[in-house]
């Protein structure tokens, strides 16, 4: 494997919280070595990155590669190289597929399918509960010994809390790692956008920013019982985040993420109808969106994912109230994080503290990081870069980005995986 120095870097460090120049070798697929000042002389390819920045690569939970059954949407190995041309190293993929990955055959089948076709590595997450439906926990044992990383039945919200403590409890005991979507389903079902004057004014069905917080007081009630380890996948109104910060103040074993699309739009975004603009949680008020900033700069929030949802012309294609939910964000993960770092919200060892390294230790990876002898996961990206987004360029099957026609910043210049290139920019 041929060594590779980057000399004239940017080193963005989420681990020591520092943005400094430098260089940094990688050797045999891991970081050999970093440092200031001059480069060492050693044999190996030597990359000048002109003052561009190098950065531990993504680790972006909860993407859906829509493999097996929605192939005409997303398959992993286009979801691979959209992730690879994004800056994201580790793909942790949803179970909502077609079936669900709820048995060990199914996730050896996604596991295998990631090895064989994706640039970048795949965690498969498994199904909690057979089917999805909430009524019957899966084998979490034996999925965990086929290599789930954690267990979760994405959008369906388990109601019955017999079952939901039968299997937090058993996750506990294996030390499995549960991620729930904090969500009244009673409140929320049918809704499409967030209530309030704008909604009104739409005609829409709406939902209260109350049904986020009443369902993550539900699921951390039971993790007190149960001392699982539980992780929000999205936290998006400023209600939620005091019983977050409780839990956490208390010693739960409990951490949050939020979704790129609620960091940077906002309620207004959905405009005349615009389905590109409808996902799940439904964006949020200013307010809100500005709340989940500070959080994710305060740390109550832990980790920042794209959420990536493909979802066809056909499924978006509809009234706004019936169309699908969902937008595709590998690719604009980091460029639509670089509009936090640009507005001066967070900084960029904030913005990889949230998308690479403390996802990597949610999940006990050894990357995430620019230590000498981690993985050599990395990312070298253009901060300043600007580009106006065509979605028609996107390397995801489907093109339902919010971001489509938008001026954005920031652009990925190379990506390696275990020190090897996935992706080189070549204009």
């Amino acid at each position: 494997m041929t060594a590779i120095l980057f000399t004239n870097a940017r080193l963005i460090d989420p681990e020591a919280q520092t943005d400094a120049p430098g260089w940094l070798l990688v050797r045999d697929g891991r970081i050999a070595d970093r440092g200031t000042g001059a480069a060492p002389v050693v044999e190996a390819r030597v990359i000048d990155a002109g003052g561009k920045c190098l950065a531990p690569g993504i680790v972006d939970i909860g993407v859906k590669t829509c493999e097996p059954g929605e192939r005409h949407k997303e398959s992993i190995r286009t979801a691979g190289a959209a992730a690879a041309a994004g800056g994201v190293t580790t793909m942790v993929t949803r179970p909502d597929t077609t079936p669900p990955i709820d048995t060990p055959e199914a996730l050896e089948f996604v596991r295998r399918r990631g090895e064989q076709v994706s640039p970048v590595r795949m965690l498969p997450m498994a199904a909690l509960t057979k089917a999805r439906a909430g009524r019957e926990m899966t084998e979490i044992g034996f999925l965990l010994d086929a290599g789930a990383a954690a267990f979760t039945d994405c959008d369906h919200v388990v109601t019955d809390t017999k079952v939901l403590t039968r299997a937090m409890t058993y996750a506990r005991s294996l030390g499995a790692l549960l991620i729930m979507h904090p969500q009244e389903p009673g409140l929320s079902s049918g809704a499409a956008v967030t209530s309030g004057k704008f909604a009104s004014l739409r005609g829409l069905p709406a939902v209260s920013p109350m049904a986020e917080r009443i369902g993550l007081e539900r699921d951390l009630a039971l993790v007190e019982m149960t001392r699982a380890r539980y992780h929000a996948d999205q936290i998006t109104t400023a209600a939620a985040l005091p019983a977050l910060t409780r839990a956490k103040a208390g010693g739960l074993d409990v951490t949050a993420g939020v979704s790129i699309h609620h960091l940077t739009l906002n309620e207004f975004d959905v405009g005349d109808y615009r389905t590109f603009f409808k996902v799940k949680p439904p964006l949020r008020a200013e307010d809100d969106r500005l709340a989940m900033v500070e959080a994710v700069a305060d740390g109550t929030i832990d980790i920042i994912s794209s959420m990536h949802t493909p979802q066809d012309e056909e499924s978006k294609r509809l009234p706004f109230e019936v169309a699908a939910s969902g937008a595709v964000a590998l690719e604009t993960l980091l460029p639509a994080a670089m509009r936090l770092y640009h507005a001066g919200q967070l900084s960029l060892p904030q913005l990889f503290r949230a998308m690479a390294l403390n996802p990597a230790r949610r999940l006990g990876l050894e990357t995430g990081t620019l230590a000498v002898e981690a993985p050599a996961d990395l990312v070298l990206f253009d901060a300043h870069a600007p580009f106006l987004l065509d979605r028609f360029t996107l390397r995801s099957k489907s093109k339902n980005t919010p971001f489509d026609g938008m001026r954005m910043e920031g652009k990925v210049l190379m990506t390696l995986v275990a020190g090897a290139p996935v992706f080189e920019r070549t204009a």
